[in-house]
């Protein structure tokens, strides 16, 4: 089987946690900007997205959402879509309200936007102050879930303080139900975001699992997430798999690292944060970020997602993979 080749990065201008969509046979893709990552006070409208008839050429539409007045001048991040009755929900963090990030949700009636935000955020920055990179999925029996990356404080001996995932059900698109189940937190090294983390309190090591993707295929449910610090060459992405959307879920990569796509010497830096997007022949590609070689900028990139019998994998990635675990 031939796999179309990708001239990375697609798109030359900053653009982490980049989501990907189809509508009407036009591919979308919504990302945090460079402002966005770091903070700019002198926006009122953000989240950058671009347009593409191929996956391959790639062109800026401009901004996608106008800021709510109460959160401008802080951080976006990470934000993302779905589509219900005629309707295009965004989800994205920002941190500008109470200096916390949470999950707020704007709508738009096109794929481009303007989203307007509904005024009534999903979570609580009082109750819960660090909310991020929320993924929309419907379940066949059109019930949508939310999921997203959030802090646990508490740790045993294998189970880590950090980031990491939960689900909750979503009411209308526009509220959560309040319910949110664990999916998974760290349990192996190379998910570590910093050693001796000076946070809430206490010095000790922080982990990271983020970036959730869910996918259902022959009955089973796979959740790729991003892990250990996007910052620098130990970002990378593996999977879990689960027979229902709540779980229980379990682990692929464990201490052999991300089973995905990890960073590879001289080639790529930092690959993390994917989405997945169906061409209309329903072929898989894999959306995500990596560092230029200056790392200066998080630039998208596109690579084909092949479904073997032994899992999901990313052809680009494979041969690294394998040496790389067998050296672990």
């Amino acid at each position: 089987m031939t796999l179309p080749q990708f001239s990375n990065p697609v798109y030359p201008h900053y653009l982490a946690d980049p989501y990907c969509w189809r509508h009407d046979g036009v591919y979308y893709a919504i990302g945090t900007g460079k402002g966005e990552a770091s903070g700019d006070p002198a926006r009122n409208s953000i989240v950058p997205i671009v347009r593409s008839v191929d996956l391959r050429r790639w062109e800026s539409l401009g901004d996608a959402l106008i800021a709510p007045e109460e959160e401008q001048g802080g951080m976006f991040w990470a934000p993302e879509t779905a589509f219900h009755d005629g309707r295009f929900y965004m989800y994205y963090h920002p941190n500008g309200s109470g200096g916390g990030f949470h999950i707020r949700v704007a709508v738009s009636e096109k794929p481009e936007g303007p989203y307007v935000d509904t005024g009534v955020p999903l979570t609580d920055v009082r109750k819960n102050p660090f909310c991020i990179d929320s993924h929309a999925f419907q379940d066949d029996d059109g019930q949508w879930y939310l999921f997203y990356a959030t802090d646990f404080l508490d740790e045993d001996e294998t189970t880590f303080r950090g980031t990491a995932l939960v689900v909750d059900k979503l009411i209308g698109m526009t509220a959560l139900e309040g319910n949110p189940t664990v999916v998974m937190r760290a349990h192996w090294q190379w998910q570590c975001f910093e050693r001796r983390r000076d946070y809430a309190g206490k010095v000790g090591d922080w982990y990271t699992l983020e970036g959730p993707a869910v996918r259902k295929r022959d009955g089973k449910y796979y959740c790729f997430y991003a892990g250990g610090c996007y910052e620098n060459e130990t970002y990378g992405v593996d999977y879990l798999t689960a027979d229902h959307v709540l779980g229980p879920w379990t682990e692929v990569g464990k201490e052999n690292g991300p089973q995905i796509m990890r960073s590879v010497p001289g080639e790529v830096i930092g690959p993390g944060h994917l989405s997945i997007v169906s061409d209309i022949e329903g072929r898989d590609y894999v959306v995500y970020h990596a560092w230029n070689e200056a790392m200066t900028d998080r630039l998208m990139c596109i690579d084909p997602l092949v479904w073997t019998p032994d899992g999901p994998r990313v052809p680009r990635f494979a041969a690294a993979l394998a040496s790389r675990s067998q050296t672990d």
